[in-house]
């Protein structure tokens, strides 16, 4: 074998050795950067105002997802939450940052806390209503929303929210849907989410006249609101359905 032959066997075998060096330390840190699995919290179904929870308001995130899941400011805004269970703005601020991973049922837990804390606070009401929904405990949502509306009779948007958990639980209650929808118009006649989902239960019903006049109202208030080609290819159908 000639020198330049051992000398490119020496290079090939050098670099086979770094490759597989780079592939190995890559898996091993892949698998040991995975959080780990959890079981979801208890959402309780509890009436609104001071429900019973845990001793210090949160779930215990030891050896949770939390840990060892790389997210150290989430970390660091849940131990301060267990470490000063009547700190209203630790809770709402541990729940906010769960939400915005997804972590639903943590977040409850958390905001019930803050409204044992302070019950009159009507955001954290709302938002109890808007994480049970996300969610999908639309009944429980529905208690939160209610218990906002007592608070605010007239926040249209917390009326149409009431109004979209009978539509979409299962199976849907699309006439209670449609009566907290008038009753959110009756507020403000031009409310643009309201028509939207006005369209959709009217659809859902088979109603196509109703929901073709609502559907030109959610036109004239916004001729480039969201989803308009698709409600309006749902109310074609419908109305081409009826008249068969």
């Amino acid at each position: 074998m000639t020198r330049d032959n051992i000398l490119f066997s020496i290079i090939g075998l050098l670099l086979g050795c770094i490759v597989g060096f780079l592939f190995a330390n890559s898996y091993n840190q892949s698998h040991m950067n995975r959080p780990a699995a959890t079981m979801p919290a208890a959402t309780g179904e509890l009436p609104p105002n001071h429900p019973p929870i845990s001793s210090n308001g949160v779930s215990d995130t030891s050896g949770g997802a939390t840990s060892g899941a790389g997210m150290p400011e989430v970390q660091q805004a849940i131990q301060r939450a267990r470490n000063e269970p009547n700190n209203f703005d630790a809770q709402v601020k541990a729940a906010d940052l769960y939400l915005q991973i997804g972590r639903y049922e943590d977040a409850i837990q958390l905001l019930m806390k803050a409204n044992q804390l302070r019950p009159d606070n009507y955001e954290t009401v709302v938002k109890l209503g808007d994480t049970n929904f996300d969610a999908n405990h639309f009944e429980v949502a529905e208690k939160w929303y209610n218990a906002a509306l007592q608070m605010r009779p007239n926040d249209v948007n917390v009326r149409t929210d009431l109004g979209t958990t009978f539509m979409a639980r299962n199976p849907p209650d699309l006439d209670r849907a449609i009566s907290e929808y008038h009753r959110s118009l009756e507020l403000d006649p031009r409310h643009e989410k309201t028509l939207h989902n006005l369209v959709i239960a009217y659809t859902k019903k088979g109603d196509a006249r109703a929901a073709q006049e609502t559907l030109s109202k959610l036109e004239q208030v916004n001729p480039q609101a969201e989803d308009l080609d698709r409600l309006r290819s749902e109310v074609a159908q419908i109305s081409g359905n009826n008249a068969r």
